[in-house]
């Protein structure tokens, strides 16, 4: 017969108001199989989401490119603005960085970062004017550097 006072298997009493665990007699931890099977498992969630990711980013830098392209679209406007001109074939995107021939309407500079005149793939920005499209025309190659192409390839355009 069991008594209220009887205390569970692994508990010794130190006084009459505590109670002390007493520790088992094997260790606990994760053995190397248990540690493989979940690195197996994690790996193979990795396969799975990779390509995922991926396809992701090129689209990512697509649509990265597009926002500066109507950055670079909005400091050409106000270049305008202040010139009464477009920046000519042969100034080209620089001109919104540094006055050309110091003109003394010129208010820039009309970008903050010399880098906005780079594509997300590292590539300068092409800059036509007068354009096929309208007074100007703004464009990246995409990721190839070349005209036309699809995906991450495709050329993202001011037009």
């Amino acid at each position: 017969m069991t008594s209220l006072f009887d205390l569970p298997r692994g508990f010794r009493v130190a006084d009459r108001r505590q109670r002390v665990y007493a520790p088992r007699d094997t260790e606990a931890g994760f053995t190397l199989v248990e540690v493989l099977v979940v690195l197996v498992i994690i790996g193979l969630l990795g396969l799975l989401v990779a390509p995922n990711l991926v396809a992701r980013l090129g689209k990512a830098k697509g649509e990265a490119a597009q926002a500066q392209i109507n950055t670079l679209v909005s400091a050409v406007d106000l270049f305008y603005v202040d010139m009464g001109r477009y920046p000519s074939a042969s100034e080209g995107l620089e001109a919104l960085m540094t006055a050309p021939s110091g003109d003394p309407n010129w208010r820039g500079p009309y970008l903050r970062k010399r880098q906005a005149l780079i594509d997300p793939w590292g590539n300068a920005y092409r800059y036509k004017a007068p354009g096929q499209h309208g007074a100007y025309d703004l464009y990246s190659y995409g990721s190839d550097n070349a005209e036309g192409g699809e995906g991450d390839a495709r050329d993202v355009t001011s037009w």
